[in-house]
């Protein structure tokens, strides 16, 4: 009986935490430039004399998905989305930067233009804006505004927009993207900024909730087996008690 419990009970477990998976993402769907985890399970073969027929299921990291969400027109000048790929970078320590797909900024009372609570970078550091009466964001990330009073049209700081290969990136608990042991990435001129938009996340509600319905039904699968896994031993004391 022990080969069907540790089958039922690896099954089981993989299940409910690619149910937390699929339930991140469904509680994702309406933040901006969300991009959707995904897991993984492999077959694992249990080695050792009398074992050969045994096969566990251990979760791995499954990555992310890195497609495209849409773009929402805001016309907010403050909000501002990648065409294509790229990603914006914000502070995430006194050296050490994120990226993100999210574009939703704000500006403080002391004019730092902010990600949440993260400094958005810029081609010198953190952004600070001076006071302006318009404000502009270019195709390229450039930031000019209009001062208070008016006057020419000055460049004041550069959005740092970033494209490293996806595959050297990993998800961090905060929900931004950070290089995998390489330092900070290099600014990329080729990627591009749409002001006025929001990316939506990439995550489909409709799969994602249809995702967490099977994992349900595998669940409760899963745990039938152990259940019957205990009778069958039972039932088997039993007979063995009355030999």
């Amino acid at each position: 009986m022990d080969k069907m419990i540790f089958t039922a009970m690896s099954g089981a477990s993989r299940t409910m935490m690619a149910q937390q998976v699929h339930a991140n993402n469904l509680a994702n769907v309406n933040t901006p430039g969300f991009r959707a985890d995904i897991e993984h399970a492999d077959t694992v073969e249990v080695h050792g004399e009398g074992f050969d027929t045994r096969a566990l299921v251990a979760a791995r990291a499954g990555g992310t998905d890195f497609s495209e969400g849409t773009l929402q027109r805001t016309d907010n000048p403050f909000d501002m989305a990648i065409r294509g790929q790229g990603f914006f970078a914000v502070q995430a320590g006194e050296n050490d930067e994120a990226y993100t797909r999210a574009g939703n900024f704000h500006l403080t009372a002391d004019r730092e233009l902010m990600l949440g609570n993260r400094p958005v970078m810029g081609t010198g550091g953190p952004i600070v804006l001076p006071e302006f009466a318009h404000l502009d964001v270019g195709s390229d990330g450039t930031i000019s505004i209009v001062p208070q009073g008016g006057g020419l049209v000055q460049e004041v700081d550069r959005l740092k927009l970033v494209k490293p290969d996806a595959g050297n990136l990993y998800k961090a608990e905060d929900g931004l993207f950070r290089l995998a042991g390489q330092g900070n990435a290099d600014a990329d001129d080729t990627v591009t900024v749409a002001s006025g938009y929001q990316e939506s996340s990439n995550v489909n509600a409709i799969d994602a909730l249809v995702s967490n319905i099977t994992l349900s039904r595998n669940f409760e699968f899963q745990v039938k087996m152990m259940k019957t896994a205990e009778e069958l031993a039972t039932a088997g004391n039993r007979i063995i008690r009355g030999s």
